[in-house]
């Protein structure tokens, strides 16, 4: 079923094969016809994860970089929509040579054309690759006869790890495998038998249970693998070895591992479980009336959890609606109890007014700030009211109309919007960004130069840029041109940062982002 943890489970398998000492990559296949995920609310779908090339993915990819540390690109990610758009795009320049073309096997065979790309350009040994939706639905389909067809073709080297959800119904207390081998069954009729089978559920998976699933699926015992719920999601690799799941599945592919080490994330695992340690930390936004708070910001959660546990604390993460503060202004006294604010990236006019009366109480009352794109621009446009003085200002994207843009659209982006072409059309992927010497963000990054990743239309209005820094308003990073504002930090404050790119999608685990780092040292310093 969605969200029971493919994602996590395939980015485990990826971190879990590589300490063992083989090269992997990973690869995420979404059913839906849209070509990238760009054009889906975040409230519908998730986080939008941008990669290095501009790849606009889903959340999935940004498991996959936070546990393997690599770096995912558009090879990474697979749609329907990419599928069908190529094949109509053959068709139309006579490449199929005049024969008919046909769904299958013509579909099922892009698919696997494209998932032999990505194991061709990352050089990967083995490739996980990951289905989206559930099994039976009619758009996962070709998806599983382009599985079947690889395992029928090169039988010793395509395997099937199913994921499966055991409930545990509250008044009876006890598992139930019935939907998992209903589930099973009908991968059967796919034409697929699984290897394996991740068994998630509350609990681990008990001895009966397993030995029910083993005799459904016909799998030994051994390749039924307990999958329950943990606080972290970095405890996942941990569980998945105490289960011995790397050696199940090189026995599987008839592999011997080269190496055995995954200390480094053991160390992690224990560390997170001893802290106990809590640093508040709210998070101001407007997408939380729909989905999972937790999917639609789920980078911004993860690089906080990293910056926090490497400072031996856990975040304790509170949700702040925008819209809330512009119902009633003197709800904004609750931000007094708060470590640190992020405001996150986002889109639109609903809850912006919000959010910046927000920024506002922030800035006078000296907590700790991080503004991550829209954050950036909504913080210049606060600067800008309150100690500039410029009572209208506002962004082109709140009123296109205004006389005061101290944010306005990228001239570039004018036609394009005019022609209504917005997928793939934002300013995405890594940019360089020159940082001013002796600044906060430099001191922060230990660099002068960074590349960050970028999505949005929108910048700083060069014409209000003297003005801003009249006021003591530091703008601490350009574009190498200097024709873009790309940070900006008020001196006088503990911590008030700005930057127009999205810092969260590079955090690590192992290696948290600087600037989420030095973020959480000043939310410490305002809690001692």
């Amino acid at each position: 079923m969605s969200s029971v943890g493919k994602g996590i489970a395939a980015a485990s398998i990826g971190k879990i094969l590589q300490s063992k000492g083989y090269g992997v990559a990973n690869v995420k296949c979404d059913m839906y016809v849209n070509i990238d995920a760009g054009t889906i609310r975040p409230a519908e779908h998730g986080e939008v994860f941008v990669g290095e090339d501009g790849v606009e993915a889903d959340q999935d990819l940004g498991n996959y970089e936070r546990f393997t540390n690599q770096t995912c690109t558009l090879d990474n990610y697979i749609t329907t929509g990419q599928v069908y758009r190529e094949i109509i795009r053959r068709e139309r320049n006579l490449e199929f040579e005049g024969e008919d073309v046909e769904v299958v096997p013509d579909i099922p065979n892009e698919i696997i054309r494209r998932i032999k790309l990505c194991q061709k350009k990352n050089k990967s040994e083995i490739t996980i690759v990951e289905f989206g939706g559930t099994v039976g639905e009619y758009q996962v389909l070709l998806f599983l006869e382009a599985a079947r067809m690889m395992k029928a073709k090169d039988p010793e080297n395509v395997f099937f790890v199913m994921v499966s959800y055991l409930p545990t119904p509250g008044l009876l207390g006890e598992q139930k495998s019935k939907p998992t081998q209903y589930a099973i069954r009908t991968l059967n009729s796919a034409g697929i038998a699984p290897d394996l089978i991740l068994c998630r559920a509350d609990k681990p998976v008990a001895n009966n249970i397993k030995n029910t699933i083993s005799i459904v699926c016909s799998l030994p015992k051994e390749r039924i693998i307990s999958a329950p719920d943990v606080y972290s999601v970095y405890d996942v690799p941990v569980n998945f070895e105490k289960e011995k799941l790397g050696k199940v599945l090189l026995e599987a592919m008839h592999l011997k591992p080269r190496k055995t080490n995954m200390q480094d994330w053991v160390k992690l695992s224990k560390k997170i479980a001893r802290i106990n340690k809590e640093v508040t930390i709210g998070i101001v936004g407007k997408y939380f009336n729909f989905k999972s708070c937790r999917d639609t910001y789920i980078s911004v959660i993860e690089s906080i959890n990293h910056a926090s546990w490497v400072q031996n604390h856990k975040p304790k993460i509170i949700w702040l609606d925008s819209e809330v503060y512009e119902q009633d202004p003197s709800k904004l006294k609750e931000l007094s109890k708060l470590d640190g604010i992020v405001v996150p990236g986002g889109f639109g006019t609903r809850g912006v007014e919000g959010i910046t009366k927000a920024i506002r109480y922030a800035r006078e009352k000296n907590i700790p700030l991080l503004g991550l794109c829209y954050g950036l621009q909504l913080a210049v446009i606060e600067f800008a009211r309150n100690v500039c003085g410029i009572k209208g200002a506002t962004t082109g994207e709140v009123d296109p109309k205004s006389k005061y843009q101290v944010i306005h659209i990228m001239p570039e982006q004018v036609e394009i919007l005019k022609n209504k072409n917005y997928g793939s059309t934002m300013r995405l992927g890594a940019w360089p960004c020159v940082l001013k010497k002796g600044s906060r963000a430099q001191m922060a990054y230990g660099k002068t130069k960074i590349f960050e990743r970028h999505r949005h239309r929108y910048e700083v209005n060069n014409e209000y840029r003297k003005i801003l820094e009249k006021h003591g308003l530091v703008l601490s990073g350009l574009s190498p041109d200097g024709r873009l504002v790309e940070i900006i930090e008020n001196p006088k404050h503990p911590f008030f940062i700005g930057t127009q790119s999205h810092p969260e999608f590079k955090s690590r685990p192992l290696d948290p982002h600087p600037l989420f780092f030095e973020f959480v040292k000043s939310c410490l310093k305002k809690k001692k």
